[in-house]
């Protein structure tokens, strides 16, 4: 690493200004703090001093992310060999998805960061490590079999018209990775709605075999096959069709236990969602009016993408809600609505993902009251004092 430390010591002056490369000083500088802590540091003067700063931030969501990936790896491979009625070995199968999902992450960090370099630049800005995490987040959300030019075409949409237009970084107000979902689920509702394009090889249906219709649990749900569900067991672990990273309940949990631990991400919110799933699935189990609104509440907790949007999407520092009560009631109402819209418009079966984007516009509004009811709240109390005070 010190050799290395040099080379770039030796070849920062050349994209400094006045250096022959002073047009590329955001991407080299991009570069250099991806692979070295910046050296910048307040020396005096009325500073906060903390040793995280923003990669240190996207660094454990990512490990967070890594108990979901690899196993979403190995269930891809799992359905696929399934489907197919082929034997294989543990590690057979968890390399055919990591072959499978490769692609994917490349293709989103190449499209994303090079909008963002391209980004950078035209502002004459620095490179920062946002985009670290939605590289990732992307990849793990989206069917497996997902065409590679749709997913470049919906990454591009995220970043530019999600992110960029609002001045990066910090300043977007929707969450990207969502946005890319929600573009592929508006534009392509083909693929992201339908059953068989979560398991590889079943698009084409060659040599799949017979019984095996590779639908999800919410793609049952859809279609009143509440008998066929798989068991509580095997969606809370994660052996069904789905998107890479929100099969495993389980997994998903691992992540959240470091965020928490870490205090990158708000159990408040993460408590809150499944609060509010909670509340709006025994309110269902109530009225009972169909066989969708008798499913005991518990599925829904392991359904879908509930866990992984409670865990990595609501918990978004930068579109959640910042104060510590409008924490509660931001991942409660996203846990409501998830539950409700899946319930009631079984044409989105994945209500989380609305449900995160709509509380996403909401978040600076619950904020604002949360605010001003502390203001409120206090004038009061001065008052209260006043008046003591002169008798």
């Amino acid at each position: 690493m010190k050799s290395l430390r040099k080379k770039i010591d030796r070849l920062k002056p050349h994209f400094s200004e006045g250096g022959r490369f002073e047009k590329l000083r955001s991407v080299f500088e991009g570069f250099e703090s991806f692979l070295f802590v910046p050296d910048t540091v307040t020396s005096r003067g009325a500073h906060i001093r903390d040793s995280i700063d923003l990669k240190r931030t996207m660094t454990v969501v990512i490990i967070a992310l890594v108990p979901a990936m690899l196993f979403g790896m190995w269930n891809t491979g799992f359905q696929h060999f399934r489907s197919t009625g082929v034997e294989a070995s543990f590690l057979q199968m968890f390399l055919f998805g990591f072959i499978k999902l490769l692609p994917l992450i490349i293709v989103t960090y190449v499209t994303g960061l090079g909008i963002e370099f391209i980004a950078a630049q035209i502002r004459g800005h620095e490179i920062n490590e946002g985009f670290l995490v939605t590289g990732l987040l992307i990849p793990l959300i989206v069917p497996i079999d997902i065409p590679l030019w749709m997913l470049a075409l919906a990454t591009a949409f995220a970043v530019i018209l999600g992110k960029e237009v609002f001045g990066g970084t910090g300043m977007n107000v929707f969450n990207p990775a969502l946005l890319a979902r929600a573009f592929l689920f508006f534009s392509y509702p083909g693929w992201m709605s339908g059953d068989r394009v979560w398991i590889e090889g079943l698009t084409e249906g060659k040599n799949v075999v017979d019984g095996f219709s590779g639908a999800t649990p919410l793609g049952l749900l859809m279609q009143n096959q509440t008998d066929a569900l798989p068991s509580l067991k095997e969606m809370f672990i994660g052996t069904i069709p789905g998107s890479v990273g929100e099969t495993s309940t389980l997994a998903i949990l691992i992540g959240a236990a470091i965020l928490i631990i870490t205090g990158i991400g708000s159990w408040k919110i993460m408590t809150g969602v499944f609060a509010g799933g909670i509340v709006m699935g025994l309110l269902f189990n109530l009225i009972g009016a169909n066989q969708y609104m008798e499913l005991p509440f518990y599925y829904h907790l392991v359904m879908g993408g509930f866990a992984f949007g409670a865990v990595f999407m609501a918990t978004d520092p930068v579109t959640a809600s910042q104060t510590e009560t409008g924490k509660w009631i931001y991942g409660f109402l996203i846990g409501l609505l998830s539950i409700f819209i899946r319930v009631i418009n079984p044409a989105y079966p994945e209500g989380v993902m609305l449900a995160i984007l709509l509380m996403n516009a909401f978040a600076p509004l619950i904020d604002y009251y949360v605010v001003q009811a502390n203001i409120k709240r206090r004038l009061k109390r001065a008052r209260v004092s006043l008046n003591t005070g002169a008798k």
